[in-house]
């Protein structure tokens, strides 16, 4: 049994029991979550497609933390004219451990 979400602008392939890191959502560890956003359903050889998304399929989940990514440099320099600039971005991110698909 598997299932295709859409979170935080990117799409995700999860099955019960899976940790994944999603875009930062409200919430604080031990809170629970439901996702709404289901692409896609398969169990064994039956299959269901969304157009876009499933209305009777939900995913239940259970945040375990927040944090925030390793820090990416941005490094920008035009040559021969003194022009250099340099920022930092940490990308904040939440990890949900899925716990089931209900679907009615």
């Amino acid at each position: 049994m598997y299932a295709i979400i859409r979170t935080g602008g990117k799409q995700y392939k999860i099955s019960p029991g899976d940790t994944i890191r999603v875009e930062k959502m409200e919430g604080k560890a031990g809170d629970a979550v439901e996702l709404k956003d289901v692409l896609w359903y398969a169990e064994g050889e039956k299959v269901f497609a969304g157009k876009p998304l499933l209305p009777n399929v939900k995913i239940v989940g259970e945040i375990l933390g927040q944090q925030r990514a390793k820090k990416v440099i941005v490094f920008k320099m035009k040559r021969r004219k003194g022009y250099a600039r340099r920022k930092g971005h940490r990308q904040s991110f939440t990890t949900l451990k899925i716990k089931e698909i209900n679907v009615q």
